[in-house]
């Protein structure tokens, strides 16, 4: 299994509240996915034994299952409904935050059609539909609540666009310094969206790895002090944040674990978690025990996870990234292992397809169901139906494609071929020689 990098410490120097002081609701401290050691909760990510993977364990709810969904229905239309099974406070929906999720899942009946697969069985998670407009917003929302309740002052992050944007959106609304870090050559819209917050950005002349690195340097320097990097030392609690994918899309399925699921891979994070998800609804007895198969997705100019399951592979090998969706640009995955060990004892895969499939999959998309995705969720879309083409996804069974982003934020991969269908004199003469008067 991976390990945490050895070059990156398990601390931060800031002051933090003094273990067993920390309120984040359910969570009862952080337990090492590798050797199991148990930590209090704090700004760690890595086990100071064998610098496996920090992950917060909990004290879930126990009881009546039918009285816990009530709960969460009654809630509020966000990700703050599932309160009792995040490591935030119970009165975190009072608190200045941008209240993500509850995106819609949409029936893709259109899109199924073109795939071949049943009616009524396929569904797109848009998760465009968040705040700033990426499923980062979830995450950013559980790291943010950990950085208030370490002490923080400076919310930061590496990223590869949607974070930025994420980061220095949801430090503005709760009176947080930003300060995030980018590669030099990331889509322009991802840069204004990640700059107009009015925190610092930074642009480092490198890939997402190399960004990743400085930050793991500054992290462990004095001028960090105070800093929560929310996909570092506060990774744990960040990460939480995507199992709210895996909640949401079984509670708008009608409390029903999907029996398939599409999900894109940059550092596997995401689709780890999604799983982790799952498993927990299942021990709260909130949705039933039964079979379920998660599909990664990856660019084939970034694909070492692919690569991986296809070789047979449990070490992923780092790759040098060159594909348009940027967003899943991450050569090294952290939790690239974790997903093998998913798909794989799921019963699922993890594919790829070229830049040219990857824009495809977005035309279509808009086409058929109305959703403009960015470019990872071209991956998505060209990767499910690339399995389905394959036999590897089941036309007959319910299936879930996950939409992480919106497609304003990558317009230049679609721009050659999405202009005007004509320029013409405004009369109705002119409109029928253009041939459109049908």
């Amino acid at each position: 299994m991976a390990a945490a990098p050895t070059d990156a410490p398990t601390t931060h120097s800031a002051s933090a509240s003094a273990p067993g002081t920390v309120d984040l609701g359910p969570a009862s401290g952080l337990s090492c996915r590798e050797c199991g050691e148990i930590f209090p909760l704090g700004p760690i990510f890595a086990c100071e034994h064998c610098f496996g993977p920090l992950e917060v364990a909990y004290d879930l709810p126990t009881g009546d299952p039918e009285a816990l969904r009530k709960a969460i229905e009654a809630g509020p239309a966000n990700i703050w409904r599932y309160a009792p099974l995040l490591p935030v406070p119970a009165d975190v929906a009072s608190k200045p935050n941008l209240n993500p999720g509850w995106t819609p899942l949409v029936k893709a009946d259109n899109l199924a059609r073109e795939l071949g697969v049943e009616p009524g069985k396929l569904f797109v998670k848009d998760d465009s539909g968040n705040p700033t407009h990426s499923f980062k917003d979830r995450v950013v929302a559980q790291a943010i609540e950990a950085a208030r309740a370490f002490g923080f002052t400076t919310l930061s992050c590496s990223s590869t666009g949607n974070l930025a944007g994420a980061v220095g959106a949801a430090a503005a609304r709760a009176g947080f310094r930003s300060c995030v870090f980018i590669p030099h050559d990331l889509e322009q819209g991802k840069v204004v969206m990640a700059a107009v917050y009015g925190g610092d950005l930074v642009a480092i002349e490198g890939n997402y790895d190399d960004v990743n690195r400085f930050c793991s340097e500054l992290i462990g320097d004095p001028l960090g002090e105070g800093w929560g990097f929310v996909n570092v030392n506060l990774r744990p609690y960040y990460g939480e944040g995507s199992k709210t994918l895996a909640y949401e899309i079984c509670e708008q399925l009608g409390w029903v674990i999907p029996d398939q699921l599409v999900v894109p891979i940059a550092s596997g994070s995401q689709l780890t978690k999604i799983d982790k998800g799952l498993r927990e609804l299942i021990a709260l007895g909130l949705v039933e025990d039964k079979p379920y198969k998660i599909f990664g997705a990856q660019a084939e100019g970034c694909s070492p996870v692919s690569a991986a399951f296809k070789a047979g592979h449990d070490v992923v090998r780092p790759q040098k990234p060159d594909t348009i969706a940027k967003s899943l640009a991450i050569g090294n995955p952290a939790d690239g292992p974790y997903v093998l060990d998913i798909a794989r004892r799921t019963g699922g895969a993890v594919e790829d397809v070229n830049d040219e499939q990857i824009v495809d999959a977005i035309r279509l998309l808009a086409r058929t169901e109305g959703i403009f995705a960015e470019t990872a969720g071209g991956v998505t879309l060209g990767v499910a139906r690339k399995l389905v083409e394959s036999g590897l996804i089941d036309p007959s069974l319910t299936t879930v494609v996950l939409n992480t982003g919106d497609g304003l934020k990558t317009l230049d991969a679609v721009a050659d071929g999405s202009q005007a269908t004509a320029t013409i004199r405004p009369s109705l003469d002119a409109f029928r020689a253009a041939g459109l008067a049908h």
